[in-house]
């Protein structure tokens, strides 16, 4: 199977004050187009550096990383951002939806930095929403909707763009157990109808889901093992 994600020797320096903190030391590691992988790791560990540099959202201080056959460590911010926006649909902690929109608008927006018309967004974004099982809150606000509801308005507008990769960070964080299974399902069946899912947690149970567990510890990879206790949900 074909990489999605190859990174080689991928190292991040950051200078705090006069102190120069090594946050990756080294870092090697291939994702497989459609694998489900959870990389897990204490605080201090480098995921959340990882996932920054995997998100497009930073660049290493050396070491090389290919997305879809393209070196994007080298890229200006410009460039990054087109490749996120094409490549890479975001879930957050904290949903990051903008209060003021609808369901419906929050979801369409990707599509407008990608120059669909209105017409074209509307219909993607109505089409999405109904896949994750909110066409009856399509005209709801934030303030309007449940934690669990606005995490699946994140996860449609995540898919709007047909990204190759989802990178869900902590995206249980704010839920309560019963609603972050039903946000675990869906990430399931987003796997299974092909897509690449990246999943950042610090919680065990949830990283069970996946099907590959990477834990980092001190900006290195501890350990990278296929997960043999997969924990499989029902559709939500």
């Amino acid at each position: 199977m074909s990489s999605i994600i190859s990174v080689k020797d991928l190292k991040k320096t950051y200078l705090m004050g006069t102190t120069l903190v090594n946050a990756l030391q080294s870092i090697t590691i291939d994702i497989s187009k459609n694998e489900y992988v959870a990389l897990m790791g204490p605080s201090g560990s480098g995921k959340s550096t990882l996932m920054n540099l995997l998100g497009c959202l930073d660049t290493p201080t050396s070491g090389e990383y290919f997305l879809n056959g393209i070196n994007v460590s080298t890229m200006e911010d410009g460039e990054l951002a087109e490749v996120r926006n094409k490549e890479i649909g975001f879930v957050f902690q904290t949903f990051n939806l903008l209060p003021r929109l609808s369901a419906l608008e929050n979801v369409a927006l990707p599509l407008v930095y990608a120059g669909m018309s209105r017409t074209k967004r509307t219909e993607r974004a109505e089409e999405v929403l109904h896949a994750v099982g909110l066409s009856d809150r399509m005209d709801h606000k934030p303030n309007e909707l449940s934690g669990g509801q606005r995490q699946r308005v994140a996860i449609a507008r995540a898919l709007v763009n047909n990204p190759s990769i989802i990178l869900a960070d902590e995206p249980t964080g704010n839920l309560d157990t019963k609603t972050s299974m039903e946000i675990m399902g869906i990430l399931e069946s987003i796997h299974n109808a092909g897509n690449t899912i990246i999943l950042v947690t610090h919680e065990n149970d949830i990283a069970q889901h996946a099907h590959r567990i990477v834990r980092l510890r001190d900006g290195l990879v501890e350990s990278d093992e296929l997960n043999t206790e997969i924990v499989s949900l029902s559709a939500v």
